[in-house]
């Protein structure tokens, strides 16, 4: 990685600038899923941790670029965690079980608080390995999640409830943050990108081989019509 770094590292500014950009502009692909749920009138079919999942990825990278001191990390991380709240904001309009949506928001920002107030007690000659594990670890695990349900996926033949979009601009931004990372030598930037690029890559893979609607649903469609 010594290598690579130095033979990328006069090009740091300009993969800074393209990287603050992709991923402010994979922190707008959230106003998709809120335009379909605003279009149906309802979250019925969206789950609410992509939202959560991005409001507390924002607020432990906020916390890690602090640590860094890298501008990059701080200034779209910022845009992230006002993003995401403008996101969750909608969520909760359109719920029905309101109740259930407050203690989901409620347990994401109790686990984020949890994880900033472990990192302002931390060994400082510590914190950077340890903190930068720990949001490597949840990164994975929101990144992945999509895939529990992977034996419905291939059940129902369907990668419906799946966010195209954030999955398909999360490619992009891995590789932007890897690239990064090489660049900074920071081993949790490249470990953390790596692992999460395979995984999109993976999960585009999906859909395209399954549509984004069950047959059953498409079958029902035709036959609606062909009774008209």
């Amino acid at each position: 990685m010594e290598a690579l770094s130095d033979i990328l590292l006069p090009y740091k500014e300009p993969v800074s600038q393209v990287t603050r950009f992709v991923t402010i502009g994979q922190m707008f692909s959230g106003s998709f899923i809120c335009y379909d749920i605003y279009k149906q009138g309802s979250t019925k079919g969206v789950g609410i941790m992509p939202f959560v999942g991005g409001l507390i990825m924002s607020i432990l990278n906020l916390k890690f670029g602090f640590i860094l001191r890298d501008d990059t990390m701080i200034q779209v991380n910022f845009m992230g965690l006002a993003l995401n709240i403008i996101y969750l904001m909608i969520y909760y309009t359109y719920a029905r079980n309101k109740g259930t949506v407050w203690m989901q928001m409620g347990l994401g920002g109790a686990f984020a608080a949890a994880l900033i107030g472990y990192s302002e007690m931390e060994d400082p000659k510590l914190v950077e390995s340890r903190f930068g594990m720990i949001i490597t670890v949840f990164m994975f695990y929101l990144i992945a999640s999509p895939l529990f349900g992977l034996r419905e996926i291939i059940r129902k033949q369907s990668t419906e409830g799946m966010p195209f979009p954030m999955i398909l601009s999360g490619t992009v931004v891995t590789f932007m943050w890897f690239l990064y990372g090489i660049i900074l030598k920071n081993k949790f930037l490249v470990l953390q990108n790596v692992v999460v690029f395979s995984l999109c890559a993976f999960q585009l893979a999906l859909f395209a081989i399954y549509p984004s609607k069950p047959k059953e649903a498409k079958k029902e469609k035709i036959k609606a019509k062909k009774t008209k």
